[in-house]
């Protein structure tokens, strides 16, 4: 069976369109809330999620989702077993890509953790502090389980982009610049400079995420690539709403969908 990005990916290019991938920290507010947050996220077009499992020390993370974590761990004791029970139960409501981003401890055992992902419909995940050096001990169980494992280029990545890109699988996840997630009003990246070397060397679709909080923003870089990818300007309606977040978590995701394609 055909990896569902994959099949999104083609789906998109042949509509000329460009995908817009969102981040939900799990149990933040709840699993149901979570769930309910995918599904109308979906619906207002929404191309792929990524479920961020809650960590103690989310190294790649801003404010915004440092403290989703915190919440979704205190408040609601969220667990990678949760996570997948979420996933096996929107699999039975939506067959859009779902991605797990977690870190590098939070998988204790990798085959077992990918046969999991394989058997609750995870099609892939993103491990933000996995050196590449170091993913082939998480890539061959992948493969092994038809999950991709995606790569991530910086724009500290220069001189590194074609070797990473060589081996990306699913999608290159382009951060827009160096530090953590979060919301800005600016960017000190060259992108015409770092997204000439990503073109050169991609072989599959690449997308930028880290600081896009609007419409008009993921308009602009998405003219850079093939997607957006935005966290923080949706896990911040779940600190700001609580567990009424679900309808401002659609209305953000109709602005991006509607900015992206205007």
């Amino acid at each position: 069976m055909p990896n569902r990005i994959d099949k999104k990916f083609a789906e998109l290019k042949a509509a000329g369109k460009k995908a817009l991938i969102t981040y939900i920290v799990a149990g933040d507010g709840g699993y149901d809330l979570t769930e309910q947050a995918v599904l109308e996220m979906e619906q207002q077009g929404v191309d792929i999620v990524e479920i961020g499992v809650p960590f103690s020390d989310p190294i790649a993370e801003g404010t915004v989702i440092q403290e989703a974590s915190l919440r979704s761990l205190r408040d609601n004791h969220t667990t990678l077993k949760g996570a997948f029970e979420l996933v096996e139960r929107l699999r039975k409501k939506t067959d859009m890509p779902l991605l797990l981003m977690l870190y590098a401890n939070t998988v204790f055992r990798t085959k077992d953790f990918f046969e999991r992902c394989k058997a609750v419909g995870v099609d892939g995940v993103i491990i933000p502090d996995l050196p590449f050096e170091e993913h082939e001990e998480f890539d061959k169980p992948a493969r092994e389980n038809g999950v991709y494992n995606i790569s991530l280029v910086t724009p500290a990545s220069r001189g590194r982009i074609a070797k990473i890109a060589s081996k990306a699988e699913g999608f290159l996840y382009c951060v827009s610049s160096t530090g953590v997630t979060g919301m800005r009003d600016k960017f000190q990246t060259d992108f015409d400079a770092f997204f000439n070397e990503i073109k050169a060397s991609a072989k599959i679709p690449y997308c930028v995420g880290f600081g896009i909080r609007s419409g008009e923003a993921a308009k602009k870089m998405g003219s850079y690539c093939d997607g957006v990818i935005v966290g923080s300007a949706i896990v911040n309606q779940v600190a700001e709403h609580g567990k009424d977040a679900v309808p401002f978590i659609s209305e953000k995701a109709k602005e991006l969908r509607s900015g992206l394609d205007g």
